[in-house]
């Protein structure tokens, strides 16, 4: 087994939808040349009208998701995942519309990346890391389970804890990202986040999530926060109304990748931990295509081996000294590492 197919076994869970005609069965329906519905990006999608009653079309137009499309379009802009055809027909002075459900998916196939270890820094085997991150040099980190989470500022040479919050004992904190002075810490199935001030940690707000009912990774680009919820889809939220304003979905060219968990936003791309994985795939945030997979299990055999030790979780970037630094759930040791191509 080559390495390429090695990591994609251990690290991502790729799942081919196969969804079929999501409309009931009318007049109408659409054709299109996707093979089981599943169509590569800059590849050219073809539509035709099914008409098995023969009537005298007039008209028809195509839009997905809402986008006027034509019957032959070749899909080079469009965001990857599940997406809806919708076809709108004229015939004997009548409108009626038919739907189909295609996946766009990646056209090339992800990167296989290394690592080189830089350094070796202690780290709270009792924390449960669910967020990781650099703000003006220092780093802070969120960590989850009921009764033991907290947000805390930490010296990551030494792994003191210079600055401490814990949640209430009904709350699971997940990941967080600080933006503009603000931190922005989610909670697991609470259906909330908080955010606070960077320099007192005092509570500023509480937000409400809206279509993603769940709380996992959050980072952000300097204007715009992203989220994971545990699915493929990474939401755009914006960080003023604290609104989600669409989201894109995590696909390879084989299928999509779900269970997104914590995120860190390097160099234009964001780099992604799989849940119950020591793998990170790096995303391109404009289409949601994962353009590299990055395989950190070498590392769980570096740390104390605990009865609580859990998988890879944590990703940050540190711009300072350009290095990324990665942990795990109870792990007692951060590791800073510089990515490699192999």
């Amino acid at each position: 087994m080559n390495v390429f197919k090695h990591l994609i076994i251990i690290i991502l869970a790729t799942t081919l939808s196969n969804c079929g005609d999501s409309s009931a069965k009318k007049n109408f329906g659409i054709s299109t040349n996707a093979t089981n519905n599943t169509i590569a990006l800059d590849q050219e999608l073809k539509l035709s009208i099914q008409n098995p009653k023969k009537f005298k079309i007039e008209s028809v137009s195509y839009t997905l998701d809402g986008k006027d499309i034509n019957e032959a379009t070749i899909l080079t802009d469009f965001k990857l995942g599940s997406h809806d055809i919708t076809a709108t027909i004229t015939y004997d002075g009548e409108t009626e519309t038919a739907t189909q459900n295609i996946s766009i998916v990646s056209n090339t196939s992800p990167k296989v990346l290394g690592y080189e270890i830089i350094n070796t820094y202690p780290h709270d085997i009792t924390s449960y890391t669910q967020g990781l991150e650099f703000y003006n040099g220092e780093l802070y980190e969120s960590t989850g389970q009921k009764g033991e989470s907290k947000l805390r500022k930490v010296n990551y040479k030494t792994g003191e804890v210079l600055k401490n919050v814990d949640l209430a004992d009904n709350y699971f904190g997940e990941g967080l990202t600080v933006l503009n002075n603000s931190i922005y810490q989610l909670t697991w199935l609470s259906g909330k986040g908080f955010v606070y001030n960077a320099d007192t940690f005092k509570r500023t707000s509480t937000f409400k999530f809206g279509k993603s009912q769940e709380g996992w990774g959050i980072c952000n680009d300097g204007k715009m926060l992203y989220k994971s919820d545990g699915t493929e889809k990474i939401w755009y939220l914006n960080p003023e109304t604290l609104v989600e304003d669409g989201n894109i979905q995590v696909y390879t060219n084989k299928g999509k990748i779900g269970k997104l968990n914590e995120l860190e936003w390097i160099n234009g791309k964001i780099y992604a931990n799989i849940y119950q994985k020591n793998g990170v795939v790096i995303i391109n945030p404009e289409n949601g295509a994962t353009e590299a997979v990055i395989d950190f299990s070498p590392l769980k055999e570096r740390v104390t081996k605990h009865k609580g030790l859990d998988v890879l979780n944590g990703i940050a970037y540190n711009p300072e000294t350009q290095t990324i630094f990665v942990t795990g759930k109870r792990w007692d040791k951060l590791f800073e590492v510089k990515i490699i191509e192999d």
